[in-house]
């Protein structure tokens, strides 16, 4: 609600184009409708109260206000400041533009609105059940607007049947606060159930600052946000994904892969889809990423005249945006540098829980760059020194990565004389090994003719045994990984420096050197002043000649 334009009732024939159905069917939804009202009208501070029991909620904000002769009508149907005339539907700037949320209040609750503009003077208004004056009279009220609907769905008290459960609802208000924040981090949210504090949201500059506000087992230094300009992108728009590094947090299901468009929440499949398919073989099998993408987009790109409450959208290029997306997710998987504050906050908490009583085990740490081998640890870790300390890799993964990245970049088979013959097979392995692009062919009863293999095994003394466990995969991509992990340096392979140093080079290269790519973590890093913290070099050691350790 701003005082830019005056609210005034829509054109018939706009009306008609307008997607019709409920736009208030909910606690929730009211909670959404009226706080996407205080965005559009500038409020950096939104506080939601809740009587769940009295059917009451209140949303009060410290934006632009609305003046009194606006104040006359918003409760009409189709009234609104946001839209003018049938184009403007295919150029939606704002988050509201219907006219229909404070008339669908006014149906269903007693609607008071409480406001103050830029005239100065402040208003109290009560509407009846056609958003008409009851009431208005002059208030003293801070700059911004109240508003509360009180006993709603009184009018249809079959629809508080249907409802869900308090519990239920609440966590409904719970989520929708949740999704406008962390599309508008710059907004404080305080939600209050009665009289009693419930939940406060800080802001931030980013949703960076947000996102560890709301999952409590997520740190800010466990998250990477990156933005992809117009430059970047190659077409008008700004692309802002936040997301959870593989090697420290991600989820049992896919409830935190969020997206956004223009600032709002919205139900996409293919782009949520897309995010999940470029974390793959960076993830524990059946674990999902942690994620929020953000899309700003040219509003005529976007049709959000789907559905009453604008989660579903019409975006064009849908295409060409999942195949940025993958860029955008690689450049979010790549090393980080060691130098910053984050890192030096997870290398306290390393060696605060090294010597706590309990048993000692980190594994969210920074990857470092610039790395030199200097050691091998019972044939299975590499030691290797950087800039800020050490860190330790383990061989047999971090050369998984590698060569899974190499193999997929350039999946071959070569011929190979002899042919391995294979036995007992059924007829789906004999299917799974002609899908990975093998010739195999009949050799005899019960036996079978493998002439060409996969590059990295051709010259392996258990190509056999390798072959029967790819007869046994999924897709081709299965099958990759299966090759790599077989070709990989095995743990407790003794290894001499240069070929130390080879490897952590290689896999500092790769596209995703967090973690393997059946998701486990690859490296552990240590900061050397926490190293110096750790074994009190800082310690006096001689007080009268002022000697240090």
């Amino acid at each position: 609600m701003t005082t830019d334009s005056i609210i005034q009732r829509l054109s018939q024939e706009v009306i008609s184009l307008i997607a019709a159905g409920e736009v208030i069917d909910s606690l929730s939804a009211v909670v959404r409708e009226l706080s996407e009202n205080a965005l559009d009208a500038g409020a950096t501070r939104i506080t939601i109260h809740l009587w769940p029991e009295i059917w009451r909620v209140r949303v009060t904000d410290n934006g632009a206000g609305i003046v009194r002769e606006d104040l006359e009508q918003a409760a009409t149907a189709h009234s609104t400041s946001k839209i003018r005339t049938c184009d403007d539907l295919s150029q939606i700037h704002s988050l509201g533009f219907r006219g229909e949320a404070l008339h669908s209040l006014a149906q269903l609750s007693e609607l008071e609105i409480r406001s103050r503009g830029a005239d100065g003077g402040g208003w109290r208004v009560v509407y009846d059940a056609e958003g008409m004056i009851l009431e208005i009279e002059e208030v003293a009220i801070a700059p911004g607007t109240v508003v509360t609907a009180n006993n709603l769905f009184a009018r249809l008290p079959n629809r508080r049947q249907v409802l869900p459960s308090v519990p239920q609802q609440l966590r409904q208000v719970q989520q929708t606060v949740q999704q406008l924040a962390l599309c508008h981090p710059q907004v404080t949210w305080q939600v209050a159930q009665g009289e009693k504090d419930w939940f406060t949201l800080w802001p931030g500059s980013s949703a960076k600052s947000v996102l560890p506000q709301l999952l409590r087992d997520v740190a800010v230094h466990d998250l990477e946000q990156i933005s992809l300009d117009a430059d970047e992108l190659g077409c008008h728009g700004q692309l802002d994904l936040l997301v959870g590094l593989p090697d420290r947090c991600h989820r049992r299901r896919p409830d935190w892969v969020r997206v956004a468009i223009n600032g709002r929440t919205v139900t996409a499949p293919i782009l949520v889809q897309s995010l999940i398919y470029n974390f793959r073989r960076t993830l524990p099998r059946d674990r999902y990423p942690v994620c929020f993408l953000h899309l700003q987009v040219p509003a005529v790109q976007v049709d959000w005249n789907r559905n009453p409450a604008k989660s579903e959208i019409y975006l064009q290029d849908t295409d060409a945006w999942c195949d940025r997306i993958a860029i955008a997710v690689e450049k979010a998987l790549r090393l980080s540098n060691l130098a910053d504050d984050a890192y030096t906050q997870r290398t306290k908490q390393l060696f605060k829980t090294a010597e706590a009583p309990e048993k000692y085990g980190v594994h969210r740490q920074d990857l470092p760059s610039q790395l030199k081998a200097v050691a091998q640890v019972q044939d299975t870790y590499i030691v290797a020194e950087h800039p800020g300390g050490v860190c330790l890799v383990e061989q047999h993964i971090a050369h998984e990565r590698v060569l899974y990245e190499r193999i997929q970049a350039a999946w071959q088979t070569v011929p190979i004389e002899p042919a391995i013959i294979l036995s007992q097979l059924t007829s789906r392995q004999v299917e799974q090994l002609r899908r990975l692009s093998l010739d195999i062919d009949l050799f005899g009863e019960n036996l079978w003719a493998v002439r060409t293999v996969p590059v990295p095994l051709a010259n392996r003394e258990d190509c056999a045994e390798a072959l029967l466990e790819l007869s046994l995969g999924g897709d081709v991509e299965s099958a990759m990984v299966a090759t790599a992990c077989r070709t990989a340096i095995r743990n407790g392979t003794p290894l001499e420096l240069a070929a130390m140093q080879e490897l952590l080079e290689d896999w500092q290269r790769t596209k995703n050197p967090r973690t393997c790519p059946h998701g486990r973590p690859i490296c552990l890093t240590l900061e050397e002043s926490s190293l110096s913290r750790y074994f009190r070099r800082h310690w006096v050691i001689g007080k009268s000649h002022g000697l240090r350790s």
